[in-house]
């Protein structure tokens, strides 16, 4: 099925009088294409639009701040329609400061209604019969000018949503589960990118908690290092050095020139223009006195229970009884996370439940009186009031 036309907008004013033009509506479809696996800093490079039938790509670059966008987007009278909606509002919030409100994410709503395959692709295809080029995908988002088949590529990004929405909302109310979806959608409201202290990163670096607290010092050098030469030549990270070379580099027994030139993965054109930066980074960790070696913080300590994992594999079975009786995942149903954070509280009560702040209102209205049932057994017993009590 060909893409359907749309308005390509690379100059304020006729961006500002399209959007002004739309007047009141009640739904919008967005999307947004960033360029993460090409660039240092990712930030938004194309936003689609699909407004009642109208359909628009702006270059937000040269456009400015798109106040009437962001009005539209922040309206509690404007349902805003995304397929997996995290990253885009990360990104949204990141360049423009927006706090989307009244958000209907395609995924989650099919992911609720138990559709193994949820991606955007599979949908389009499943519903209407519309094939994407995967070979779009990874596409850099960031050149210019952009070609006429990625235009055409990420305008169906939304043309579908608005009747995709309908549908699956429609298959929401049929299964009374309009509510599940709307809580969720609820608690996507203000997703941001938390604050990050640069100075602690190296301890978030996936693979990290593997290594010694001598490993950890070299990672501490070699991260800022690398990210800063990621930024000079804005490049993704993975790109100039991954973390997994990092950690291999940090592991290294005695680190000379050759050894770390023997690092698999190690890129050779990096290595031979700054082997002797590498060198003097690992050497200065190497330095170090004991004392001032990294650690990572403790984490929240649990008064150790040796029926944990029993009162965790109940709460599992209860979850997994629901989610085949519903057809839904398990893990969509009820995440592991949850169903330990409900094992540790041991509630006595559904109420008990309710101020779990990680659980949902439908998943206590759903579960909650098995969940408790589940948990009796592990009740301490009452302790009887009695003047012969030992």
């Amino acid at each position: 099925m060909p893409a359907p036309a749309f308005d390509y907008f690379d100059h304020p004013d006729r961006a500002h009088t399209w959007l002004g033009g739309l007047g009141r509506v009640s739904t919008l479809a967005i999307d947004t294409e960033g360029a993460s696996f090409h660039r240092f800093v990712d930030r938004i490079y194309l936003l689609q639009l699909t407004v009642e039938g109208r359909h628009a790509i702006l270059d937000p670059i040269p456009l400015g701040p798109l106040s009437p966008l962001g009005a539209l987007l922040e309206s509690p009278d404007v349902e805003v329609i995304f397929h997996d909606a995290d990253y885009d509002l990360r990104l949204l919030h990141q360049d423009y400061g927006w706090r989307v409100q009244r958000i209907f994410d395609t995924r989650i709503a099919a992911q609720l209604l138990g559709i193994k395959a949820f991606g955007l692709a599979a949908l389009l295809e499943q519903h209407f019969g519309v094939v994407l080029d995967k070979k779009h995908q990874r596409a850099d988002w960031s050149m210019r000018p952009l070609t006429d088949d990625m235009l055409a590529y990420a305008v169906q990004d939304t043309a579908w949503l608005p009747e995709l929405r309908d549908r699956l909302a429609e298959r929401l109310v049929a299964t009374e589960r309009l509510a599940w979806a709307r809580e969720e959608f609820a608690r996507l409201e203000g997703t941001r990118w938390p604050p990050e202290d640069p100075a602690t990163a190296f301890l978030r670096v996936k693979g990290a908690r593997d290594l010694s607290r001598r490993e950890l010092a070299r990672l501490r050098e070699l991260l800022p290092w690398r990210d800063a030469k990621a930024k000079e030549l804005d490049r993704s990270t993975f790109r100039v050095l991954g973390n997994d070379v990092l950690l291999e580099v940090a592991k290294v027994p005695e680190p000379t020139r050759q050894t770390l030139g023997a690092v698999k993965g190690m890129p050779r054109g990096l290595f031979e223009r700054h082997a002797g930066d590498l060198l003097e980074l690992l050497h200065r960790a190497d330095a170090l006195p004991e004392s001032d070696l990294p650690r990572f913080p403790k984490g929240p300590r649990f008064t150790r229970d040796p029926d944990f994992d029993h009162k965790v594999g109940q709460l599992k079975a209860v979850r997994d009884q629901w989610a085949t009786k519903l057809a839904l995942d398990p893990g969509v149903l009820c995440s592991r996370e949850r169903l330990e954070t409900v094992a540790r509280r041991l509630p006595r009560e559904v109420a008990e439940l309710a101020e779990i702040p990680e659980l949902r209102r439908w998943q206590v209205e759903l579960m909650g009186a098995d969940f408790v049932k589940a948990m009796a057994a592990f009740a301490p017993a009452p302790v009887e009031d009695s003047p012969y009590r030992d």
